[in-house]
């Protein structure tokens, strides 16, 4: 049974998203691989931290007389200050609206030639309407080509797409990406860009003074850098890692560099190929670059905090898509046994067995309402309840129904309450005629 009440909207929306602090912040659905990341970034600055707070105590208490230390107090504030941005950068990223575009509760109203025949099905939750697939927009005097989004309901605005993992078409959408948690758009696409860039520096300042604090303290090792690098374990250790990390971060960095110098997305690098034509979102060098670090960012197009109606179900276990059709309650009185699913008498949903969910049902639906349902019927196997007009209102012809099993105890319950009757009849007769007999 549907029950309207006012919720807000991160609570029943129908992406993939997690919400956190009363829908202030949102996540993609892998938002766990978030603390992975911010682990990966933090161990090793804090532990180059460390090594140089333990550089510098141990210079304070006199057993370090080398007046040119590496790792002194610039040296780690520098290192904090580039560790913390680039957390701060991460989770601005992944805690933000990409730029969510709003689902449609309806598909567009639009008038199309229903004859024509550029037109296709555009959604099999409307199979009285057709739209086209794509429509033609003009973005900068030059012709783009949007596509219609099935679960969206509406026209793709130039440069969005839908991700599959969020469930959510996000305005020029670049990718989803893992490490972050979200997808990457237009409303986070400047702090992605920041959080790869000062993860590069973070990588290439730790690598520099690792190898700057082991040829610094080979003095201490009779000027040998092997044995300095033995003694230098926690160095030894960033090196390598950072070595390692920055052919990822900074092959990332660089690719997106030149992604902003080109106005491009990933998603239409890989797709579209404007190098090889002409990219009408290209504003040059330096407006591409100014675009995406200096223009405003634009307010998300959703409150997720805003209150709804919605129309909810006592049954938790029917999904959010189920709950709407565009905007509206779905029937949920009679069984579909096309969705293979079926509605007891108490509203919730019950799985219908494999062999009837492809069974035809037309034929019963129009022999039902001739067919008389009374005692001395035979239960019909595939029968629905339905509402008897003749008796009164609100009876079930599915509460005056047995098994066969029951009828044909109830009938040799029957038949022997008959004979009986029948002989005791029989005796009484004799007994009278004995008596008219015997007088």
């Amino acid at each position: 049974m549907a029950i309207p009440r006012l919720m807000r909207l991160y609570k029943v929306w129908n992406g993939n998203n997690r919400f956190f602090c009363g829908g202030r912040m949102i996540f993609g659905p892998d938002v766990s691989s978030l603390f992975l990341t911010m682990f990966l970034i933090a161990a090793p600055a804090f532990a180059f931290c460390a090594q140089a707070l333990f550089k510098i105590h141990n210079h304070k208490i006199g057993s370090t007389d080398d007046p040119n230390q590496i790792l002194g107090y610039p040296v780690l504030i520098v290192a904090l200050v580039v560790t913390v941005a680039d957390l701060c950068f991460l989770v601005m990223t992944s805690s933000r609206d990409p730029g969510i575009v709003p689902r449609n509760p309806r598909p567009p109203d639009e008038a199309f030639d229903m004859t024509s025949p550029s037109m296709e099905w555009v959604s099999g939750a409307t199979p009285s309407l057709k739209l086209p697939r794509t429509k033609d927009v003009n973005v900068n005097g030059f012709i783009v080509r949007v596509k219609f989004c099935d679960t969206c309901l509406l026209y793709r605005p130039p440069r969005a797409s839908h991700c599959s993992i969020c469930n959510n078409c996000v305005q020029k959408f670049d990718h989803h990406c893992p490490w972050v948690g979200q997808c990457i758009g237009l409303r986070n696409y400047r702090f992605f860009c920041m959080f790869i860039s000062s993860a590069t520096f973070l990588c290439i300042y730790v690598f520099t003074f690792s190898w700057l604090n082991i040829i610094g303290e080979r003095k201490r090792y009779h000027d040998s850098v092997w044995k300095s690098m033995k003694g230098e374990v926690v160095s030894l250790l960033l090196i390598l890692y950072t070595f390692l990390a920055v052919w990822f971060v900074g092959g990332l960095t660089a690719f997106h560099f030149y992604l902003i110098s080109t106005n491009q997305t990933t998603y239409e690098n890989f797709r579209y190929r404007y190098d090889k034509k002409e990219n009408p979102y290209n504003k040059g060098l330096l407006g591409n670059f100014a675009e995406v670090f200096f223009s405003t960012i634009p307010k998300s197009l959703n409150d997720f905090r805003s209150w709804v109606l919605f129309h909810g179900f006592e049954d938790d276990s029917v999904s959010r898509n189920d709950l709407f059709e565009f905007g509206s309650m779905k029937e949920m009185s009679m069984p579909d046994l096309e969705k293979g699913s079926n509605m007891n008498e108490f509203g919730s949903m019950k799985h219908m067995p494999s062999i009837l969910q492809n069974l035809d049902c037309s034929s019963i639906d129009e022999n039902y309402p001739q067919k008389g349902r009374n005692d001395d019927d035979a239960p019909y196997p595939f029968a629905f309840p339905a509402i008897d007009e003749s008796t009164e209102k609100g009876s079930l012809y599915a509460n005056q129904s047995y098994t066969r099993e029951d009828r044909m105890s109830t009938d040799r319950r029957i038949e022997k309450d008959s004979c009986l009757q029948k002989n005791s009849c029989h005796a009484d007769a004799d007994i009278d005629e004995g008596h008219l007999l015997s007088s």
